[in-house]
């Protein structure tokens, strides 16, 4: 029953991940990067505390009493999350909903997987998987096999995006995706993909305030919500940057008070999205706290991710035009993907 709650968990949280940017997609008059540090206000800054202070009362005081390596680690991995959160937002605007969170969420399940396990073959942590033990052991190379698997689903779904990028006239194209652009958005996306990892890293950085949370009798369920709120300065930081860069380089500033778009929509709609992000976390950390295993959750939680930003990219019509031997590649990447995510988190249940 706990692990069919953690599955029920984690559903809910990658329909919100897959869902997010909707919302973006009706705010008009706007730059990206105006409506994209709007959201990001809430997802970072706004809910996170609001969320840690409904469910873990107290939480800023286990913030103040955890010790200086523990935060700066925790936000060192939030702001290199961030830098792939960020560019997770430019590569769903350049490849679409589909082939973007395809390729994205990938790469950033396979780096998920393997990673931690590399830098605990060199930095020796108790009761940490090492990359040796992923070799020796029959579970450790089930997840090996899954990752390379996943590196073959990511191969087709750019196969797709390349079939796409032949079939489909410049306007069609536009249709699809406004910005469609296979190159910049397969760098982006790999790159993104790649950072992207670096929050389940913060997460086991910041292990010991979720900890903290449970011993002074708080909801386990819950816990991971400590964390998320220094994790998430990290990602605001670098976000914030980015983006007032963007606004200051094109001028952009005056989106915030420009009276000739829909202000009250504009900023109804970014925090929508900002919201919805964080709710995927908020309903992670549930998931996790019930299957007691942070690499098949992460696994997990990409998979849903995947399955319902394709629901979405179905629905946008994003594939629409193109030939049926293009929809089946990117179905068959789709699905190799999720055999993948299915198959590195078996291996690691099998631990």
């Amino acid at each position: 029953m706990e692990a069919l709650l953690g599955i029920i968990f984690h559903f809910i949280g990658g329909t919100a991940a897959g869902s997010f940017y909707m919302p973006f997609k009706k705010v008009k008059g706007w730059h990206w990067e105006s409506y994209w540090i709007i959201g990001g206000l809430f997802s970072w800054l706004i809910v996170p505390p609001i969320a840690a202070w409904l469910t873990v009362p107290g939480f800023s005081e286990i913030i103040r009493a955890t010790p200086f390596e523990t935060i700066k680690y925790t936000v060192m991995f939030g702001v290199l999350w961030g830098i792939g959160g960020l560019t997770y937002g430019l590569g769903i605007r350049y490849l679409g909903m589909s082939l973007g969170n395809s390729v994205i969420l990938g790469f950033c399940s396979a780096f998920g997987a393997l990673v931690p396990s590399i830098y605990y073959n060199y930095v020796s942590t108790p009761g940490k998987t090492t990359f040796n033990d992923l070799l020796t052991t029959s579970w450790g190379r089930v997840v090996l096999a899954g990752v390379i698997i996943c590196l073959l689903g990511i191969y087709i779904c750019g196969r797709a995006g390349m079939l796409k990028e032949k079939e489909l006239s410049a306007e069609e194209k536009q249709k699809s995706v406004s910005e469609f652009s296979l190159v910049k958005g397969l760098i982006v996306a790999v790159f993104s993909g790649i950072m992207s990892a670096c929050f389940n890293f913060g997460i086991e950085a910041g292990k010991p305030m979720a900890e903290a949370a449970v011993a002074q009798g708080m909801n386990p369920l819950f816990q991971n919500n400590v964390t998320f709120v220094v994790l998430l300065w990290g990602g605001l930081a670098t976000n914030f940057i980015w983006c007032m860069i963007l606004n200051i380089r094109n001028k952009t500033f005056k989106d915030y008070t420009n009276k000739k778009t829909s202000l009250s929509k504009n900023y109804l709609f970014s925090a929508m999205a900002g919201t919805i992000w964080f709710l995927q976390f908020f309903f992670y950390g549930m998931g996790e706290s019930k299957l007691g295993n942070g690499a098949s959750s992460w696994i997990l939680h990409m998979a849903f991710i995947i399955l319902v930003a394709n629901m979405w990219g179905i629905v946008l019509k994003e594939w629409k035009g193109v030939s049926k031997k293009t929809k089946t590649t990117i179905t068959l990447g789709i699905i190799t993907i999720i055999l993948s995510v299915i198959l590195v988190g078996y291996g690691n249940s099998l631990k």
